[in-house]
């Protein structure tokens, strides 16, 4: 039996998650270098996220980190996964965008998303309300007027190309990404592969061309990790889950620690169902497994590309799993040729 390949591109999202015992030089400056050994592997694309006053997740500055990515790589992609729409004025979030398009032409990528503050104090800081969520569409289609120079205002600088924007969403925001001609990223469970189809779907009926999207485009974000037995990887991809089941309870996403060090016999038993509901979002195992499953997300929501988080402890075996990643999409390459 040939071994399972992968037929879409296949990204990453690197939310500068913190290891326990390092500071955030450490964590921003591995980002950075993780984007050159993705360009160098020939993944397509790499993108950074914007978390406020989270604890253990360094990446609080979409654009800055851009910027800094951008600089140290030629190839490869940039982006934002994403720029959050109610954390400034959208003629502020237009001039990040049109300013690192300006530095570096054709290589920029927006992932627009709606979040808020990760508590009430943070809001706070933030000048956000609660409701300020419903101001989302509005506040997207003003930031694609500054762009597109459309916008009542011309800003600086100005835009020198069709940065291509993407809606970030579970699903629900599928008819207004394909309305205004943006890209999709679709964020969930891999389990929930019928509700993904379905918003894909919606998307691509309703698409209408725009000038940095002539045709529908749709990213799916998952969670993978991939080493050489099955336990391995759950070992690989327990870190993060672990620190997000906690901030639960506690309000703190922890700094990762290894999986060695996190003692699952004294959790209680609803925060033990909490870890497995979360493993199960995850796609983790052995090369051809995940290959395997990744692939049959790929055919069953008809998405054009895969965009992998992997928050790791453990840089060795996150580095053996982009490779895998990398290896992966390289042989389904080679087989359609």
């Amino acid at each position: 039996m040939s071994a399972a390949v992968i037929t879409v591109p296949v990204a990453v999202l690197d939310r500068a998650n913190q290891r326990v015992g390092e500071d955030a030089t450490d964590t921003l400056h591995r980002v950075v270098s993780r984007a050159e050994r993705l360009e160098s592997l020939g993944l397509p694309r790499i993108w950074v996220a914007e978390h406020h006053a989270v604890p253990g997740i360094a990446g609080s500055a979409p654009a800055v980190l851009m910027a800094a990515v951008a600089s140290a790589t030629s190839r490869i992609r940039v982006g934002a996964g994403g720029f959050m729409v109610p954390s400034r004025p959208p003629l502020v979030t237009a001039e990040h965008i049109s300013t690192l398009e300006a530095m570096h032409p054709g290589r920029i990528d927006v992932g627009l998303g709606n979040s808020l503050g990760f508590t009430a104090a943070v809001r706070r800081a933030l000048r956000q309300e609660i409701d300020d969520r419903g101001d989302f569409e509005r506040d997207v289609r003003e930031v694609r007027d500054y762009l597109a120079g459309t916008a009542s205002i011309t800003m600086q600088p100005r835009a020198v190309g069709s940065t291509p924007l993407f809606v970030l969403t579970g699903g629900g925001r599928a008819p207004f990404a394909a309305e205004q001609g943006m890209g999709l990223v679709l964020g969930g469970p891999a389990g929930a592969t019928d509700a993904m189809a379905q918003a894909a779907a919606a998307y691509r009926h309703g698409f209408r061309p725009s000038a940095a999207h002539s045709v529908p485009y749709v990213i799916l974000s998952v969670q993978v990790a991939v080493a050489g037995s099955e336990s391995a990887a759950r070992a690989l991809a327990l870190p993060e889950i672990w620190s997000l089941v906690m901030s639960r309870s506690t309000g703190v996403f922890d700094p990762l620690r290894s999986a060695s060090a996190l003692d699952e016999n004294a959790l209680s038993d609803r925060e033990r169902s909490r870890i497995e509901r979360g493993l199960t979002g995850v796609v983790y195992g052995t090369r051809d497994h995940v290959a395997r499953r990744l692939q049959s997300l790929v055919e069953r929501t008809g998405v054009d590309e895969l965009m992998v988080t992997n928050a790791m402890w453990d840089l060795d075996g996150r580095a053996e799993t982009d490779a895998a990643l990398a290896a992966m999409t390289r042989a389904g390459d080679e087989r359609r040729r």
